[in-house]
């Protein structure tokens, strides 16, 4: 018997009515500016990542979430700045972010030190698609209803040749979602990450261990290992306590383009019911490179 996702999406709306949970990606180590400012422009490039995430295949109505990152060094802020938008859909809900973060950037003797704000939006739409039994209850939205409230964050963030790690915290006003017949508050969520790279005896190969750890209304821990060969591709597996064991792979496909892909196989009681779930990823950087002006020198000879 399929199970729909549509009741199962009204009851954690029902359970969920006071939290609002963010939605979560499987490639973290390529999404750090989505959840901490103090990330932005600390790679000495312009980059943008792109991520699109389809949640439990097979389930009617089930999580879709896209992810757009852009950020760059800037000299004369003395850090760097950077653009987040995302689109994430769950049953009848859908959700939109949109934040500008600034990261000030301290320079220490092993490596960069970030420390960022980001201020933003965020838009909530409830109700379409919903089809009540009995028609004319007032609690169940029959048209779509939408608000749209303030949100801010902080973040720091620390990074060397081989090492990054971050603490950071979104949604810090906790601000209320005034859907007529309801109300979502947005929970403050905190972040933890941190990566190394490790070269092997072979220098084409480095082994790169992360961990993610995002605490709101519940506790998501991800521990992964990818394995980078000549910086060109890479593949690894992450375990998501309780949840899924996700495979992942990527490649540079031109140039600087990378693309990265990962599947998570659940593995909870919603196992059954589904066929895991699939993430794409894009990431670009480039350096803007200026030419110094040739050096002139007078001599007397000519005067």
């Amino acid at each position: 018997m399929k199970l729909r996702f549509t009741i199962i999406s009204l009851w954690v709306i029902a359970l969920t009515a006071n939290a609002q949970q963010d939605p979560q990606f499987s490639q973290n180590m390529f999404n750090r500016l989505a959840v901490n400012p103090g990330y932005a422009g600390t790679s000495d490039a312009i980059c943008g990542t792109a991520l699109y995430r389809n949640q439990w295949l097979g389930f009617e109505g089930a999580p879709a979430t896209f992810v757009l990152g852009v950020d760059l060094p800037v000299n004369a802020l003395k850090g760097g700045v950077g653009l987040t938008l995302m689109s994430d859909r769950i049953g009848v809900e859908s959700n939109v972010y949109a934040k500008l973060a600034y990261s000030y950037h301290l320079k220490l003797k092993t490596g960069t030190l970030g420390l960022g704000l980001d201020l933003g939006m965020m838009n909530k739409v409830l109700g379409a698609g919903l089809k009540p039994l009995q028609s004319g209850d007032p609690s169940i939205p029959t048209a779509a209803t939408s608000a749209t409230v303030f949100d801010a964050g902080l973040g720091v963030y620390y990074t060397s040749k081989n090492l990054y790690a971050g603490l950071s915290s979104t949604h810090l006003p906790q601000s209320t979602f005034d859907l007529n017949t309801s109300t979502f508050q947005s929970r403050r969520h905190y972040y933890l990450m941190a990566g190394y790279r490790y070269t092997l005896n072979n220098p084409d190969i480095v082994l790169a261990p992360s961990i993610f750890v995002k605490n709101a209304v519940t506790t998501q821990f991800d521990i992964n290992c990818n394995v980078h060969y000549k910086n060109k591709i890479w593949g690894g597996l992450t375990y998501r306590l309780q949840d899924a064991v996700i495979i992942m792979a990527g490649a540079n496909v031109w140039k600087d383009l990378r693309l990265g892909l990962a599947y998570d196989v659940n593995t909870s009681k919603l196992n059954p019911y589904n066929n895991g779930t699939f993430e794409i990823m894009l990431n670009y950087c480039f350096k803007i490179k200026t030419e110094k002006p040739p050096k002139s020198h007078s001599t007397v000879r000519f005067l």
